[in-house]
């Protein structure tokens, strides 16, 4: 019992207090797994650990100190020990319901930690409240696994508020949606065609990789991801990965990027490093019947035709050659225009001029591909 006079002890013998009452008291001792309070009563009030957190192994010691006001509510006038038993917590799940009535009503937008992340949704405490966000609330896209949620603090709206069926639900997704939204506005007021932007990898595919811009993803088309040819995405990109690209186009909502910036464009400079008659290295990238396609640097690409392979007869690329060879030849023609390049391996076999090479229709042998 706490140490009171003669005269405060006479008062308390004459005080009431009822079930349900709310009343506050000074802690005058913390045990691990109960406090004690003086709360001017002929009996001290205790608060056991589960009437105080929902922590089932915290030690009150840590939490609460002797010399503190709370307040708390009465469970049981006696205990059977002479007692009186209360209620911290609930008492805090009370004030939380008020709390998001109120927040209910004027829509207000509550952050709050994640204490649980259950089958079916999230649970988060305001003030000791608990409330549900269904998993098709939890975000504006479908996820599978919301364990990255678990402690997290996160933002909602009250959408339907019912204590007494303890139906209290929150809703994040529609703040990520009009957020979205306005992000959307901004970004499509402020991006042109032909601006650089920064974004970040949000998905790769087979054919490509969207990027977030901030408001709105933009395609990046695997024919528009090098000056050169990109085999698979995946093995050039990965989700997270931050880029700096072009705006290629906008449609509606359709935003096209590209990573074929022209000052990059390796044809400008193609006509000195692959003028007629310079003897250059290259790459078999691909063959047909008719040629290989030889990769002199990513984005330019040259024709050797079949006839140009060998002085001997060749009858088909892939007889002499293979996809991935490094290979010597002379530069026959170049029509940097259309962009061809035909080279001739035979060239550098004898002695034979260039007109001896240059007969072959480049503009044919390209049809022919086509």
């Amino acid at each position: 019992m706490s140490d009171l006079s003669f005269e405060q002890m006479l008062e308390e013998s004459f005080k009431t207090i009822h079930n349900g009452e709310v009343v506050e008291g000074t802690v005058i001792d913390v045990k691990e797994d109960e406090i004690i309070l003086n709360i001017g009563y002929k009996a001290d009030g205790i608060i056991t650990r589960s009437e105080y957190t929902n922590e089932q192994n915290a030690d009150l010691r840590e939490l609460v100190h002797p010399g503190d006001t709370m307040e708390a509510k009465v469970m049981k006038v006696n205990d059977g020990d002479g007692q009186v038993l209360l209620t911290y917590k609930r008492l805090a799940a009370e004030k939380g319901n008020k709390r998001l009535e109120e927040a209910f009503n004027t829509q207000e937008v509550l952050k709050a930690p994640v204490v649980q992340v259950l089958t079916g949704g999230l649970s988060v405490v305001v003030d000791e409240a608990r409330v549900f966000i269904p998993a098709s609330l939890v975000s504006d896209t479908y996820e599978k696994n919301l364990e990255k949620y678990a402690g997290q603090e996160i933002e909602f709206v009250i959408t339907e508020f019912n204590p007494r069926r303890r139906r209290i639900i929150g809703d994040r997704k529609q703040i990520l949606v009009a957020r979205k939204a306005e992000q959307q506005k901004e970004l499509f007021e402020r991006i042109h065609v032909g601006d650089t932007v920064e974004g970040v990898v949000k998905n790769v595919t087979d054919f490509g990789a969207f990027i977030d811009l901030g408001g709105a993803d933009g395609l990046l088309h695997i024919s528009e991801m090098s000056w050169g040819h990109v085999e698979n995405p995946k093995k050039v990109f990965k989700v997270g990965e931050k880029l700096n690209v072009l705006i290629k186009d906008i449609k509606g909502e359709k935003i096209a990027l590209s990573l074929k910036f022209e000052d990059q464009n390796p044809w400008l400079t193609a006509a000195d490093k692959y003028a007629v008659g310079n003897v250059v290295e290259g790459r078999v990238a691909r063959m047909t019947d008719f040629g290989a396609f030889v990769e002199l640097e990513p984005g330019v690409d040259a024709l050797l035709h079949v006839s140009q392979i060998s002085r001997e007869h060749v009858e088909k690329p892939s007889d002499v050659l293979s996809i991935g060879q490094e290979i010597e030849a002379k530069v026959v023609d170049f029509n940097g225009e259309d962009k061809k390049i035909s080279l001739s391996m035979k060239a550098l076999q004898s002695n034979e001029t260039a007109g001896d090479v240059a007969d072959v229709d480049i503009d044919a042998v390209a049809a022919e591909e086509e």
